[in-house]
């Protein structure tokens, strides 16, 4: 996990509130797997229009008015980019706080501007390539049948 958080000087940098903020921040990115943008500006409308041509053809919304579908469907995709946002989310160690008022309180503390800026989540045999053997011939070259 890499996250990137950033403040205006080096001095608070290396206070241990700002660190803790910092490791909060990686741990709610950890606990949240379905975390993939930072805020809900970051995702693209391109997806959004995707996911809102979806909710529009769901069954559920066929025998609604026009303008009453539009609400529904709004209110939806809305949720939705809550839940891809790392900042809307709300704070695993404190369930009243979104990630964006834990970093707010840390802007008071510490007296100074901070960003979280962006993030990188590796897992743990991402990317790795498994080699398909089909496991009789496998065998039967060992023992050398044909």
């Amino acid at each position: 996990m890499l996250v990137e958080i950033n403040c205006e000087t080096d001095f608070v940098a290396r206070r241990d509130e700002f660190k803790g903020l910092a490791q909060d921040v990686a741990m709610q990115i950890a606990a949240c797997s379905n975390v993939e943008y930072v805020k809900v500006s970051d995702i693209p409308q391109e997806w959004v229009e995707r996911e809102k041509q979806i909710e529009m053809g769901r069954e559920d919304l066929a025998n609604k008015p026009e303008n009453i579908r539009e609400k529904i469907v709004q209110g939806r995709i809305e949720k939705r980019l809550k839940e891809l946002s790392l900042v809307d989310q709300p704070f695993i160690k404190d369930q009243n706080i979104t990630v964006d008022e834990l970093v707010k309180k840390s802007v008071a503390q510490l007296g100074e501007n901070i960003q979280v800026r962006r993030f990188t989540r590796f897992v743990l045999g991402d990317g790795i390539e498994k080699e398909e053997v089909d496991f009789a011939a496998e065998v039967a070259a060992q023992a050398g049948v044909k």
